[in-house]
C-alpha cells in the first residue's frame, strides 16, 4: 500500500494532507503555532485525532514521542554518527536509515524487515513524499515515525 504526503506552501505553521493511492484525501496533519517544539496531531478525515508527536526539548540530540489515544507508543532519537543520519526508534524497536536530505530511506524493524520506503516526488509544489509500506506494518504508527523524520530534517535545514 502506498500513501502520499504533501506539504502546503503558504501555510502559516506546519500543514500535511496525506493521499492514498486513488489520490483521495486520507489523512491530514496540523502542527500547533506559538508553542516551544515541534507539536504535531495527525487526524482522519473525521476530524479524530490518531496521533500527536511532541519534541522534547533541551537535549543533545533531537528527541521525538508519539503518542496515541494519550499513550506513548514511540520515542524516536536521533543517534549519533558522524558520516550519515540514522534514526532510532524506541517502543517497536525499528531503525531509520537512508539520505535523510533526499527524502529517500526506510524504516525497519528489529529483524531488518521493512516496515515503510520513504522517496521524494520530484517536480511537485511544495515537499512531497511516497510512503510505500510492507504489508505487516500499522500504517498510523509508521505514518507517525515519518512525520518525525520529516521534522527532524527540516529542523536541520533551518540551523543550516
Amino acid at each position: 500500500m502506498r500513501l502520499y504526503v504533501k506539504q502546503h506552501i503558504f501555510t502559516w505553521g506546519d500543514k500535511f494532507s496525506i493521499y492514498d493511492e486513488a489520490g483521495n484525501e486520507k489523512y491530514y496533519v496540523e502542527g500547533e503555532v506559538f508553542t516551544f517544539g515541534k507539536k504535531l496531531h495527525l487526524y482522519n478525515l473525521e476530524g479524530v485525532e490518531l496521533a500527536y508527536i511532541e519534541q522534547q526539548l533541551f537535549t543533545f540530540l533531537p528527541r521525538y514521542y508519539v503518542y496515541r489515544a494519550g499513550n506513548q507508543i514511540a520515542e524516536v532519537v536521533k543517534n549519533f554518527t558522524f558520516f550519515h543520519q540514522e534514526y532510532t526508534v524506541n517502543g517497536p524497536e525499528w531503525t531509520v536509515t537512508g539520505d535523510f536530505f533526499d527524502h529517500d530511506y526506510d524504516v525497519k524493524d528489529a529483524s531488518g524487515r521493512s516496515i515503510v520506503s520513504v522517496t521524494r516526488q520530484w517536480f511537485t509544489l511544495g515537499d512531497a513524499y511516497e510512503l510505500d509500506f510492507s504489508g505487516n506494518a500499522d500504517e498510523i504508527d509508521a505514518l507517525a515515525i515519518c512525520l518525525v523524520i520529516d521534522a527532524c530534517i527540516e529542523a536541520a535545514r533551518n540551523n543550516n
